[in-house]
């Protein structure tokens, strides 16, 4: 297998398609789909578009929720 290759196989694992799919990643389940399309209107959540697909990462939205959990501890 070439690195390209593996490359893509990397990026396949690691991306999220649909706001559905967003949704289970990030809050557990599908139906909290608007919830995401919600974030990504008026937050900065990682998020972009493949046409007309809305599509994150794995690995981003994971590195985001950690800075997000650094600047709200004082939050309590």
């Amino acid at each position: 297998m070439t690195m390209m290759a593996r490359d893509n196989e990397c990026i396949a694992d690691d991306l999220l398609e649909r706001a559905e799919e967003i949704a289970r990643f990030i809050f557990g389940s599908a139906a909290k789909r608007r919830r995401v399309y919600h974030l990504a209107a008026h937050s900065e959540l990682p998020l972009f578009r493949l046409g007309d697909v809305i599509c994150g990462r794995r690995s981003t939205l994971l590195a985001w929720i950690a800075e997000q959990e650094k600047t709200s501890v004082g939050l309590k």
